[in-house]
C-alpha cells in the first residue's frame, strides 16, 4: 500500500492556531486507513505532520502561510551562536529510548506546558493528552533524552523517516534558560540524521508573522515546500 490509496478528508473551519483572527481548515489522513511508517514518509515530502496517529496538512482557503520546512544536513552550518550552545551543552548525557510511558517524562511535560503554553490548546496538560498528542500506534518514534546528572533537562519527540528524521515535538525545563535547549535538541538531531546517513531533519510548519516559529530560520540553508516543491533558501 502507497500514500496514493489513502483517503483524505477536510475539517470545517475552525480558529488558525498560528495566526490571529484568521480562519482555518485541516486536511486529515481517513484515520480508518492503514498507516505505517512508509507511507508517512511519502506524505512528509508532501508537508503533512502527525499529531498522535492522525496525519495532517493545512488546506485553507486563500491562505498559504503554512509552509513546511525541512533542514538539508549535508549543507547545514551552525552559526556562531549555534556552536555556543553546542559547547555550553556538551556536559549533557543522551539516551534514545522507545515511546514508553515514564512519570518523569510526563512531570516535564506538564511543567513546561504550565509554564510556558498556558494560554495555548494544549493547556491545562493531561497524561491522556501527552499520549494522544505525542505517540502512535503505527509510527518509528523515538524519545531522546538529554540529562544533566540525574536530573532530566529536555525531551525530544522524533519520528524516523525513511529520508530523514522528523523533529515532532521538544519540551524542557524551562527554568534552564541560559542552555537554550530547544535550539541544541535540533543541533543533536541534525547530528543524528548526519550520523545515520540521513539527509533531512524536517521541522514542520513555519509561518512568517507567528513569532514562535521564527527559530526554525535560524537552522539554514532550508528547503521550503512551495507549491508541490522543496526550494533551497539559504
Amino acid at each position: 500500500m502507497s500514500a496514493s490509496a489513502i483517503k483524505f478528508f477536510t475539517t470545517a473551519t475552525h480558529a488558525c492556531s498560528y495566526l490571529e483572527e484568521k480562519q482555518a481548515i485541516t486536511l486529515f489522513a481517513d484515520p480508518e486507513s492503514e498507516m505505517t511508517p512508509a507511507i508517512y514518509s511519502e506524505l512528509s515530502e508532501l508537508g503533512f505532520r502527525r499529531s498522535g496517529n492522525y496525519v495532517y496538512r493545512p488546506q485553507c482557503r486563500g491562505c498559504r502561510a503554512c509552509i513546511s520546512v525541512r533542514v538539508p544536513v549535508a549543507l547545514f552550518t551552525p552559526k556562531r551562536n549555534q556552536k555556543r550552545c553546542w559547547k555550553g551543552n556538551r556536559d549533557l548525557q543522551i539516551r534514545v529510548l522507545p515511546p514508553e510511558w515514564n512519570e518523569e517524562h510526563y512531570a516535564l511535560y506538564a511543567r513546561y506546558i504550565s509554564e510556558r503554553h498556558r494560554s495555548g490548546d494544549m493547556y491545562p496538560p493531561t497524561p491522556r493528552q501527552y499520549r494522544e498528542f505525542l505517540t502512535s500506534d503505527w509510527s518509528s518514534t523515538v524519545f531522546v533524552e538529554f540529562r544533566s546528572g540525574d536530573r532530566l533537562l529536555a525531551l525530544a519527540v522524533t519520528d524516523e523517516l525513511a529520508d530523514g528524521l522528523s523533529a515532532v515535538y521538544t519540551f524542557y525545563d524551562p527554568r534552564e534558560t541560559w542552555r537554550s535547549l530547544g535550539t541544541y535538541a535540533i543541533l543533536w538531531q541534525i547530528a543524528e540524521c548526519r550520523r545515520r546517513g540521513l539527509p533531512y531533519l524536517f521541522l514542520g510548519y513555519w509561518v512568517r508573522h507567528a513569532e514562535r516559529m521564527s527559530y526554525k530560520t535560524q537552522f539554514r540553508p532550508l528547503e521550503l515546500l512551495i507549491e508541490g516543491e522543496w526550494l533551497l533558501a539559504r
